[in-house]
């Protein structure tokens, strides 16, 4: 999950916006940590559970990473909107958590990361994630998403 973070944000620019879906222990904020590591932002991306949001400005010049865990809100953009997430939307990457039927309005396109997981896959392999990449709107129509396939083994 940290790899595909890492890949993932050799694609972003500001102004994406990443709702990542997946049971507890899927591997959201492990992939929200490389993908921070990939946009070269200070500050250690952790779990922003109980804080909500975190905001971790970019070390090169590049976007800032806002990263939030949606996971205690219960309604929908108008709960959302003490985080200003649409303020900082134009200038940075935000990556929510938990954000599936939240956060949907704040841009006509955005990135669905959804990660299954299994216990136990074909051939006795453990732990193993299944993560499906789904583009909507216009900035991602011809973006290829291909890079954020998994390396071959």
């Amino acid at each position: 999950m940290h790899e595909l973070g890492r890949r993932l944000a050799t694609l972003l620019t500001p102004g994406d916006l990443v709702l990542l879906s997946g049971e507890l222990g899927a591997g959201k904020t492990t992939l929200t940590r490389g993908l921070g590591e990939g946009l070269q932002v200070r500050g250690a991306v952790t779990s922003p559970t109980f804080v909500i949001a975190r905001v971790h400005p970019s070390l090169v010049g590049g976007p800032a990473l806002v990263h939030v865990d949606a996971y205690r809100l219960g309604g929908g953009l108008d709960e959302m909107e003490d985080l200003d997430l649409d303020v900082s939307l134009p200038e940075s990457v935000v990556v929510v958590e938990w954000g599936d039927g939240k956060v949907e309005d704040l841009s006509e396109a955005r990135l669905h990361v959804v990660i299954g997981r299994d216990a136990v896959a074909p051939g006795g392999v453990e732990d193993v994630r299944e993560v499906t990449v789904t583009g909507v709107g216009p900035r991602w129509a011809t973006e290829d998403l291909t890079p954020l396939a998994a390396p071959p083994r």
